[in-house]
């Protein structure tokens, strides 16, 4: 009998064993993406956006659905430009600031590596013209009269933006700004943040990624029927080689890719907060279609694409530097800094940085056709190509890394916006609405949780309604 008793007690020891095995797996894998995030998220708070390290803390670092941060310990090194987190001093993760580069984790490089390869990488930036208007330069004349403007009900509207009707469910406006013909028409900001300050676009980072690729097929180092894009993918038996780059674009690649960002074991939460190669990473995903039959979001497929720029470059110097020569500079987008992940690709699905009025004039160069002070940047017709939909997509609601419906909002029915709206949109609430019927754009960076009181299309339409039709 007590022999039978000491099998049975070293069985369930074995069984506890063989449990906590596979577990421990997992319970790293989900430190590691706390870790990652609040390195990545601190670091970019306090180096990119220069905001108080305290309040990044209290509020971007808290709230539904980031309980288990409350486990994790930072430290912020503010002379070496370095954060590192972790829990409990256990899956330790460092994210560091390279200028013009932002915060990136540090990964498959040292730290030395990183910053060698960043070194003198941008001249001094220019100085702005800060007497000339927006676009051109940074002062705004809110009261200059437009035409046919209800400023009472645009007023109304912007006060709603950043009223908090229910503590519970707080919506956290950060910053809006309203173009209207090409010039700020309105704008605020929540206290604590600014018209200068760089805050994350998170997937409105999609649509920069589609104006360089713009920018790389006028170049004519791509094309968007392009295939076998990779070197891992040109095997002729490999599946991935008939996936073109429109197929990326329009989320339609047939890979595999699990965006549930509630799941920190989730492809998109690995990604970004523990790979150090986010597009090997990506790329390596098994095919789940043939290329072009099935519709599937994925911050994945726009990190691929961003690598698929890079490889048209001959140095990843001239990589790095090409979204500030021939997108940011020449759009005057001043703030904004693009991170590359730590194998110097850029985050393109996520870590566009850029105040309120450079996302405005990104939008703005859409809203004008790719076409900037009177100077063609975009090709013919690209933008007419970003706004086609997805064939993939039975409700037409995506083009080429841009919305074009919002989602049905509840006791709305379909969305009061312009049937000709379209929009790059991001988590947490990000929004650049751009209604060409109206020569109007919206910008909102905010900070709105999952069930919190933020709706674009309830909240949006109220101001685009201030505004008149535009007769070309």
């Amino acid at each position: 009998m007590r022999a039978r008793r000491k099998t049975w007690l070293w069985l369930a020891a074995a069984i506890v064993i063989a449990g906590a095995a596979v577990a421990a797996p997992r319970l790293y894998r989900t430190a590691l993406v706390g870790s990652g995030f609040a390195a990545e998220m601190l670091c970019s708070g306090v180096f990119v956006s220069h905001r108080n390290e305290q309040d990044i803390l209290a509020e971007d670092l808290k709230g539904p659905g980031y309980e288990l941060l409350l486990f994790f310990g930072a430290t912020v090194d503010r002379e070496g430009k370095r954060v590192t987190a972790s829990v409990y001093g256990v899956a330790a993760q460092t994210a560091i600031f390279r200028e013009g580069l932002g915060c990136t984790l540090i990964d498959g490089k040292t730290e030395q590596e990183l910053r060698t390869e960043a070194a003198d990488l941008f001249p001094p930036p220019p100085v702005p013209e800060s007497e000339a208007l927006w676009p051109e330069g940074e002062r705004v004349d809110l009261d200059a009269a437009a035409e046919g403007v209800d400023r009472s009900a645009l007023n109304a509207a912007l006060d709603a933006a950043f009223a908090e009707p229910d503590p519970a469910h707080p919506r956290r406006t950060r910053a809006l700004v309203v173009v209207h013909r090409g010039r700020i028409v309105a704008e605020r900001y929540a206290p604590g943040f600014d018209a200068g300050m760089p805050l994350i676009g998170w997937s409105a980072t999609k649509a920069a990624l589609n104006a360089l690729v713009g920018l790389r097929v006028k170049d004519g180092k791509l094309a968007v029927t392009d295939k076998a894009l990779l070197p891992e993918w040109r095997e002729d038996s490999d599946p991935r080689r008939d996936i073109s780059l429109d197929d990326l674009l329009r989320m339609s690649s047939g890979l595999a890719f699990d965006e549930t960002y509630d799941d920190p074991l989730a492809d998109v939460t690995q990604m970004l907060f523990v790979e150090g190669d986010m597009a090997r990473f990506a790329a390596a995903k098994s095919m789940m279609a043939p290329p072009g039959t099935e519709w599937r979001y994925s911050s994945g497929t726009s990190v691929i694409v961003a690598r698929i720029l890079r490889e048209t470059f001959a140095t990843e110097r001239d990589y790095l530097r090409y979204p500030r020569e021939r997108l940011f500079d020449p759009l005057g987008m001043r703030s904004s800094v693009f991170a590359p992940d730590a194998a110097g690709t850029f985050v393109g699905s996520s870590f566009l940085y850029a105040s309120a009025r450079d996302f405005a004039r990104l939008g703005l160069l859409f809203l004008q056709d790719g076409v900037w002070q009177g100077q063609r940047l975009l090709p013919e017709d690209w933008i007419v190509y970003s706004r086609g939909p997805a064939r993939t997509l039975a409700d037409g609601s995506y083009g080429a890394q841009i919305w074009l419906r919002l989602p049905r909002s509840p006791g709305l029915g379909v969305p009061p916006m312009p049937e000709d709206a379209y929009y790059f949109l991001g988590h947490d609430e990000q929004i650049v609405a751009i209604v060409p019927s109206r020569d109007l754009l919206i910008v909102r960076l905010g900070l709105t949780r999952r069930g919190g009181d933020w709706d674009h299309a309830r909240d949006l339409a109220p101001i685009v309604q201030a505004f008149p039709a535009w007769d070309r």
